[in-house]
């Protein structure tokens, strides 16, 4: 069993890996590249040292190679079709819909405050809100039992 400590250090290191992640997913919609490109520039950011670096790679790469299946996803709990989307929501919906989907361990109320925070942070004044009504009801439909 994890440590409390030991715990905390690795959701922080979960935590810049999203962040790393979403930028990464920012540049890859305004300049399209293949997605190990992406992954080489980001391993050496500095912040890559405090990240874990194996989830940051696996967000990249599923959402880089199935963006279609998780836009169509995404599509289903919004009002509005992904690509019309502000880039920074849109990775960071693309990261909770990864999540969601295929990460179970993550509990959703982690997905969705992770999702939130980024969008505070990087996003339009109340993107937040967007992301969380957005990351909610796709929790509810991939995770019914869960929330």
């Amino acid at each position: 069993m994890q440590s409390a400590t030991s715990a905390r250090v690795a959701a922080s290191a979960r935590s810049v890996a999203r962040k790393l992640a979403m930028q990464a997913l920012y540049q890859w919609q305004i300049n399209d590249c293949p997605w190990q490109d992406l992954v080489t520039q980001y391993s050496a950011e500095q912040e890559m040292e405090r990240a874990d670096a194996p989830y940051f790679r696996a967000i990249v790469g599923a959402v880089c190679a199935a963006r279609d299946v998780f836009d169509a996803e995404l599509a289903t709990w919004m009002d509005r079709e992904p690509l019309r989307l502000d880039p920074i929501e849109h990775a960071v919906l693309l990261i909770g819909a990864y999540e969601l989907k295929e990460q179970p361990e993550v509990p959703f109320r982690v997905v969705i405050n992770e999702g939130v925070s980024l969008a505070k942070r990087f996003g339009a004044t109340d993107g937040h809100k967007f992301v969380n009504a957005v990351l909610d009801r796709a929790a509810r439909s991939l995770r019914p039992d869960e929330h």
